[in-house]
C-alpha cells in the first residue's frame, strides 16, 4: 500500500512537471524562435543582435540541465519562499508587453523554478545554465553602453590609421573618421567591436566551466583577460581591413567582410583561438603547480 502511494506522488510529481515544462514551451517558443530569426536573418534590432551568441549558448544551457537531471532529481524538494516573488514579477514582466522585460522575464521565471522546486541547492545546481541563460537574454545593455565607447572608436580608428600609414596609404585621421582616397570611413559605436567582445567573453565562460578551469581564479581572469585582448585586436584589424578595401574601391569585399558572411567567418576563427589558449593555459598553469608543489616538498 505504502509502495502504491509512493509511485503514485511519484507519478504526480512527474506529470505535474511535464505541466509545467508545457507551459513554459508554449509561452516562449515563439520567443525563443523570434531571437534564432532575427540572429539569422539580421531581422532583428542592431543592439539584440549583440546576443547572437546565444545560438550557441541557449542549447549549451539545455544540454547542461539535461546532464544534471539525475542530480537535480536527488536534490530535496525545498520551497524558497523567494520564489514566489521571482514568479510574480516574471509573470508582471511577460505581459507587460516591454520588449526588454519579456525578454527578462525568461531567466527570472526560471530561477523561481528552480527555487520554487529545490530550494537554493537547486538553484546553485542550475546556477551556470542560468547565467548563460541570462547573458544571452536580448536587453538594451549595448544601447547604454554606446554613448560611452567613443574613447575605444577613437582608439581603433587611430591604430588603423596608423597601421595603413605604415603600408604607404594616405589616410587622414579625423577623430572616428578615416579619410582614404577621398572616401571616408566611419568607426561607429557598433564597430567598435562590443559585439565581438560579448561573443568571444561569453564563448570564452563556456570554454571555461567545460575544461573545469573556473575553480582556478588565476587561469579565469588571465584566459578572460587575454581573450578580451584578442577581440580588441581582431577588431582593429577587421576595421583596417574595411578601411582599405572602402579607401581602394573594393566593395565587395568591404560588404563581404561587413555586412555577408565573411565577417561571421572571421569571428569564429577568432573563436576558435580562444580553444589552443585556453588549453595552453591549462597546460603552463598545471606544470607550475607540479614545480612549485614539488619545491615545497623538498623544502620540507
Amino acid at each position: 500500500m505504502a509502495l502504491q502511494q509512493q509511485i503514485q506522488t511519484r507519478n504526480t510529481a512527474q506529470l505535474f512537471n511535464l505541466c509545467i515544462l508545457g507551459i513554459l514551451l508554449l509561452l516562449y517558443a515563439p520567443l525563443l524562435l523570434h531571437w534564432v530569426d532575427g540572429w539569422l536573418n539580421k531581422s532583428i534590432s542592431i543592439e539584440h543582435e549583440y546576443f547572437s551568441h546565444g545560438m550557441i549558448g541557449l542549447p549549451f544551457a539545455g544540454y547542461l540541465a539535461w546532464i544534471n537531471r539525475k542530480q537535480w532529481q536527488r536534490l530535496p524538494d525545498i520551497n524558497q519562499p523567494v520564489s514566489i516573488s521571482l514568479l510574480i514579477v516574471g509573470v508582471i514582466f511577460y505581459l507587460s508587453g516591454v520588449t526588454e522585460w519579456v525578454n527578462l522575464s525568461l531567466p527570472i521565471i526560471l530561477s523561481g523554478l528552480c527555487l520554487w522546486f529545490k530550494g537554493l541547492p537547486g538553484l546553485k545546481l542550475q546556477g551556470f545554465p542560468l547565467i548563460l541563460v541570462f547573458l544571452a537574454t536580448p536587453t538594451a545593455l549595448p544601447y547604454l553602453i554606446a554613448p560611452y565607447t567613443f574613447p575605444l572608436q577613437s582608439f581603433i580608428a587611430g591604430t588603423a590609421a596608423f597601421i595603413l600609414n605604415q603600408f604607404g596609404m594616405k589616410v587622414v585621421l579625423d577623430g572616428i573618421n578615416l579619410y582614404v582616397g577621398g572616401r571616408i570611413v566611419e568607426v561607429a559605436p557598433y564597430c567598435a567591436g562590443l559585439k565581438m567582445l560579448f561573443t568571444t567573453l561569453y564563448v570564452s565562460l563556456m570554454l571555461l566551466y567545460w575544461t573545469d578551469a573556473l575553480s582556478s581564479r588565476r587561469i579565469t581572469f588571465g584566459f578572460l583577460s587575454m581573450a578580451a585582448v584578442i577581440s580588441v585586436t581582431a577588431n582593429i584589424i577587421r576595421n583596417t581591413l574595411l578601411t582599405f578595401f572602402h579607401g581602394t574601391g573594393q566593395e565587395w569585399a568591404f560588404k563581404w567582410l561587413h555586412d555577408s558572411w565573411g565577417g561571421d567567418l572571421y569571428s569564429a576563427c577568432i573563436l576558435l583561438l580562444l580553444i589552443p589558449l585556453l588549453n595552453w593555459m591549462n597546460t603552463y598553469f598545471s606544470e607550475a603547480e607540479v614545480i612549485q608543489l614539488e619545491e615545497t616538498q623538498e623544502e620540507a
